[in-house]
């Protein structure tokens, strides 16, 4: 189940994600089957391969930092299902 903190920090991370890659849609929130704790935003994937290494490091950085400050393990995982206009 997902806090009120979480729900801010999820949001807070899409946002800065959408803002940079303006492609990338949240197709689903899922636990993490090894941690229930720990989150995984499944996201559409950018088409262009240098768009997605961009928005992994992008993610990345910005999961480590809400790692670091607030202890929650929230990853930016992109997946090729792309969703329909």
């Amino acid at each position: 189940m997902i806090n009120f903190k979480q729900q801010e920090l999820i949001e807070g991370l899409i946002d800065s994600v959408r803002e940079k890659f303006p492609e990338v849609e949240l197709v689903k929130i899922n636990e993490s089957p090894e941690d229930p704790a720990d989150l995984w935003l499944n996201v559409t994937a950018p088409e262009n391969e240098d768009r997605l290494i961009e928005l992994l490091e992008f993610a990345s950085n910005k999961s480590s930092n809400i790692l670091l400050d607030y202890g929650y393990q929230i990853l930016v995982m992109p997946t090729a299902v792309r969703l329909k206009s």
